[in-house]
């Protein structure tokens, strides 16, 4: 997605909210999949974005499919947006779960 798709999603009223609350539980809402996971980095495909979690011990504590929502625990060090890569994995793990 590039900046100006970026600011055309904005204006069609998608929103998305991180609440980080002391650094150990990330709540994330506009989830679309979760790429990958484990316990140093999370990788999950946003409405507007890649969003990468790095941290230790990172598990993902809560998954909801209905309110597009993911809770992520652990000692969080970093949250980065990157664009959407053409090479990114074919299949997230919502995928393989519905499947």
């Amino acid at each position: 997605m590039t900046v100006e798709e970026r600011k055309n999603s904005l204006s069609t009223n998608i929103i998305q909210n991180l609440v980080l609350e002391n650094r150990n539980k990330l709540s994330i809402s506009g989830v679309v999949d979760v790429l990958s996971f484990d316990d140093q980095i999370v990788i999950v495909e946003t409405e507007l974005g890649l969003l990468t979690v790095k941290g230790e011990n990172l598990r993902i504590n809560k998954l909801s499919i209905d309110t597009s929502e993911v809770i992520v625990e652990g000692e969080i060090s970093n949250l980065n947006y990157s664009e959407e890569s053409n090479e990114r994995k074919s299949s997230g793990l919502l995928s393989k779960i519905f499947k």
